[in-house]
Parts: C-alpha cells; structure tokens; sequence
C-alpha cells in the first residue's frame, strides 16, 4: 500500500497511509509497541463495508517516521492534527490498542474540538496509577517497563539489543512472545496470516533502529502530559480478561477516571483479541456518520 509524508512545523517526517471508503468516517488507528503502519487492520473490504476511512501513522522513532527524542504520549496529539490537517480533515475519530492506547487519549484530551469519539484496546494505564501495576503481567514486560521507571540507560541497551535482533530476524519477537501470551494470544497467532502481518509490523517498526520503541516506553512510564478528566467525548475502553501482557486492571483504572467512558472486558479473550474486535470497535466509530 502507498504512503504519503507530513513535515511537522519542527521539520519532522511523519510517514502515513490512508485505506478503505475515501468518503467514510475518518478513523486513526494508532499502533502499539513496537508497531508501524502497516500493522494488522481489517481488508479494505471490510473497511468500505463498515464505512471507514482508516488513517495509520508510524509513531516517531518507527518505520518512515523521524525520531522525536524526549517525546511524551501527549506530543502525539500535534502529529495527529498535522496528518489530519493534511488530508483536510476537520473531525475524526481515533482508535488505540495496546502502547497506542494512550495516545488515543492524549489526542482526545488535547484535540476536543476535533476528536468525535475514541476508544482504546488492551491500554496501559499511567505509571502512577493506584494499581498493582506489575500485577499479572508477563515477565519481560515487567523487566521492559520497570528498568524504564529504575534504570533508563539499561533499558536503552536492552531495547537496542532486542530492537536490532528483531530488524535482522523479525520472526524472533513472535517466537519470544510466543512463550510468554495466554492461551487465547496463542490461539491468535496460530493464524498464519495473523504471523505473516505481525512479522511484517514488527520489521517496518525496527527498519530504522530501536528509538520509536525506547521513547515509546519511556513516554508511558513518564507523566503522559494531560488529565483523563479533559476527555468528554464518548470513550470505549475494551480489554482481554486473560490478558497477561497489559493486565485488566489497567482498563478499569481508566475506565473510573474517563468521565461516561464505557467498559468492556471480555472472558476468553486477551491481548491479541483486540485484533479481532477492531472492526466491532470501527462500527461504532463510525455511527455518528451512519445516523446522520
């Protein structure tokens, strides 16, 4: 699929591409970490069938997207407004999963007037977040987050070690998940497309070196640069019940501190379901259109 670039008023690329109803309901799909662009996303059929126009965008530091060193998830609201801008749009929706989650919000909080609804999958919740926020997550995503919070310039080689495996074998980063997920991640992958797109994300995310997944993690366990109670558009927060990778607990948190968000945790289903419920999540996205 083609791409296009945006500069930012900083000089920074941000590379973007556009799929399915050129006239549907604009929707950014924002991705998780490490991810790209061209992460798994319902066919263009199913988008022109849902009447959306999906917008995915490499977060800074990934694929075609320059780095934007000491970023923090609420800078991703500036980028958004610039692609949006780009295309000429005025309002849009914005859908995150998983590391994407909180730039979803942060673009909700800091752009009112143009976000008409979000929602967010398999989210994290804040650093500070009155949880037990290693509760039932899996063991190298407790080491990848709590060295972010104790031991920055550990974590920094870590990631450029486990970002440089991933460019040369992207396989490996699904083999290594592979012995960590729930049983119903492990359901998911069996998918030989669902692998082959995976595979494909994780080497877009790692074409131009480790920096889009290390400022992606310091962003999260650093204060996200906005207040949930800003956000008063209608908010979805969805979450695998059996997810051991971003553990529910994280969802409900937000859930209490979004004002009329509405919740869903899912039995049989966990991290990777939020593949799966993506286009349920794209229809309701786009109702405010479809009444109209």
């Amino acid at each position: 699929m083609s791409h296009s670039d945006v500069f930012t008023t900083g000089g920074r690329r941000l590379r973007y591409e556009v799929s399915g109803a050129r006239d549907g309901v604009p929707a950014f799909l924002l991705h998780g970490t490490p991810g790209s662009r061209i992460g798994p996303k319902p066919r263009a059929g199913v988008l022109y069938r849902l009447g959306i126009r999906l917008i995915s965008y490499d977060r800074p530091g990934y694929g075609g997207s320059d780095r934007h060193r000491g970023r923090t998830v609420a800078d991703c609201a500036a980028d958004v407004a610039a692609i949006a801008d780009d295309l000429g749009l005025d309002t849009f929706t914005v859908v995150g999963r998983s590391g994407g989650g909180p730039h979803a919000l942060a673009t909700a909080a800091l752009l009112p007037a143009r976000v008409t609804r979000a929602a967010v999958l398999v989210s994290l919740a804040p650093h500070d977040a009155e949880i037990d926020w290693f509760g039932g997550m899996m063991p190298s995503n407790v080491e990848e987050f709590g060295a972010a919070s104790q031991d920055e310039p550990r974590l920094v080689e870590s990631l450029r070690l486990q970002a440089d495996r991933t460019r040369r074998s992207p396989v490996s980063l699904l083999d290594s998940l592979r012995r960590e997920i729930a049983g119903p991640d492990l359901q998911v992958v069996r998918d030989l497309m669902m692998q082959q797109l995976l595979v494909e994300t994780y080497a877009e995310a790692t074409r131009g070196g480790p920096y889009g997944w290390i400022d992606d993690v310091l962003a999260a366990r650093r204060d996200w640069g906005f207040d949930l109670g800003d956000i008063h558009q209608r908010v979805r927060v969805w979450h695998g019940a059996e997810d051991n990778c971003v553990p529910p607990a994280h969802a409900r948190w937000l859930a209490e501190r979004i004002p009329g968000a509405e919740l869903t945790v899912q039995t049989g289903t966990a991290h990777f379901g939020a593949m799966e419920i993506l286009p349920e999540i794209l229809s309701w996205l786009a109702e405010p259109a479809l009444v109209a």
